[in-house]
Formats: C-alpha cells, sequence, structure tokens
C-alpha cells in the first residue's frame, strides 16, 4: 500500500465510522429526531455496523485501521512504524470530516435541540432541564456526548482502566480474528467479527464511559465540538479528553504485546 492510498483509506473510511456512528448518537439524542430515546442498544448496534461499513469501504485502500490504538498495535506486532504517521494523518483527518457531516446531516434538529429551554435551562425551564445544566457546569455542554465521550462517573483511574481494557478486548480480537492476508489491516470476514466486537464491547464495557475505545473517534469529534457555532453547546470537557487518547493507545499496546507473546 502506498502513502497516499494509506491516507485517502483512512480519511474516507474514518469520515464515515464517525459519521454512522455520531450520526446514530445524534439520532438518540436530539429531541427533534424521529429516533430519540432509541436507547443504548440502538447506539451499540449503531457503531458496530458503522465499524462494518467503514471497513469495508476503506479495506482495499489502507487496511482499515480506522483507529490510532490499531495502528499501533500493527506496528508493535510487525516492527514496522513506517507509515504510522500517515495513518495518524487520515485517521484524525477522517474523523474531523465524518463529525462536520454529522452536524450537516442533523443541523435543524441541532438548533432546535440547543435552543429548547428544558435542554439547556434558562428561563421557563422546568426541572427536567438540571441534567443538563449541571454537565455545562462541569464542562460538558449538552450534545457533547454526540461528538465525543464522557463518563457517567468521574473517577480518572477507573475512566482510563475502563478504556484500556475495551480497547485491549477490541486489538487482541482483531489481531486474532480479524486480520487480512497480509497480516497489516482488517480482512473481509474480519470486519464483520470486528463490527460484532464493537457491540459487545458497547454493551458490556461501554456503560462506564462511552467506550471510545478509539482516540481519533473522540479527539476529532471534541475539536469540531469545541469549533462549531452551535448555540448554547457548553464546553468540551478538555480535561476529560486525555482519557480517551491515553487509554485506547495503552490497551492496544498491550494487546500486541500479548499477542506476541502468546499467539505470534
Amino acid at each position: 500500500m502506498s502513502s497516499s492510498d494509506i491516507f485517502i483509506g483512512e480519511t474516507i473510511g474514518t469520515a464515515i465510522l464517525i459519521l454512522l456512528g455520531g450520526g446514530v448518537c445524534a439520532a438518540v439524542t436530539l429531541k427533534a429526531s424521529k429516533a430519540r430515546n432509541a436507547g443504548w442498544l440502538a447506539i451499540a448496534f449503531g457503531w458496530g455496523f458503522a465499524v462494518m461499513t467503514a471497513a469495508y469501504i476503506s479495506g482495499p485502500l489502507s487496511g482499515a485501521h480506522l483507529n490510532p490504538a490499531l495502528t499501533v498495535a500493527l506496528a508493535i506486532k510487525d516492527g514496522d512504524w513506517s507509515n504510522v504517521p500517515t495513518y495518524f494523518a487520515g485517521q484524525l483527518l477522517g474523523a474531523l470530516i465524518g463529525a462536520a457531516l454529522v452536524w450537516v446531516a442533523y443541523y435543524g434538529q441541532f438548533l432546535a435541540h440547543l435552543t429548547d429551554r428544558e435542554i439547556v435551562g434558562g428561563p421557563g425551564a422546568q426541572a427536567t432541564s438540571a441534567k443538563a445544566v449541571e454537565a455545562q457546569e462541569k464542562g460538558a455542554g449538552p450534545v457533547l456526548g454526540i461528538f465525543s465521550t464522557g463518563p457517567e462517573i468521574r473517577n480518572v483511574a477507573q475512566n482510563l482502566a475502563t478504556e484500556i481494557i475495551g480497547t485491549f478486548v477490541l486489538v487482541l480480537a482483531v489481531l486474532t480474528q480479524g486480520l487480512n492476508d497480509q497480516g497489516n489491516g482488517l480482512g473481509v470476514l474480519g470486519g464483520l467479527i470486528t463490527a460484532f466486537v464493537v457491540v459487545s464491547i458497547g454493551l458490556s464495557l461501554g456503560g462506564p464511559t462511552g467506550y471510545a475505545i478509539n482516540p481519533a473517534r473522540d479527539l476529532g469529534p471534541r475539536i469540531v465540538h469545541a469549533l462549531l457555532p452551535l448555540p448554547n453547546k457548553g464546553g468540551s470537557d478538555w480535561s476529560y479528553a486525555w482519557i480517551p487518547v491515553v487509554g485506547p493507545l495503552a490497551g492496544g499496546a498491550i494487546a500486541a504485546g500479548l499477542y506476541n507473546l502468546a499467539f505470534a
């Protein structure tokens, strides 16, 4: 794979991943959406199908890493770090594009949601807005969860451990079951397997932090949230932002180390 193929494949694939994954979060969250309150099951399966779609689209070009944690794990497994910066650049750019497309697709719903006093508080608001107001006071605006993750209980050690564990499961599953014949990315069957692994992680381990398990998936959309001209959007919770970056990278590295010890 050439550097241009890698960059283009990862940009397109990660953009699709975030468009569909962030899209299901928007569909479930925003007040004027037909899927409002569809629940965690919809989110878990939405993200799983997002991974599958993105993997099949980008696999022929880049191997469909779509995740810096997997890129690092494969570099550790193979000892080749030469293409890591290219993968990282494509993944981050794709995440930025995908998050912006979610905003475009749900533009009217974002405006309706963020000008509703029941959501953002203010004069005439009822007690139901208390949670949204409290979230904004802690630095996380009422639609930040559409773009990036956040903890239900803010405990640095636990939040970091949850992201490490979830990413460890994801990356170990990819390394043992999901690689293509070249061993440098997801295969055809691997894309489907990985999609269901993502659903499983979401259902089993997603409750504490929202299971970023992907630094680009969290950081890129968080940057977009900070930049978009959304009314009453609140903060982007930058004090938490390092956890869904460091945790997944550590989890991926640990999975690669175990793979080399036990499976290689």
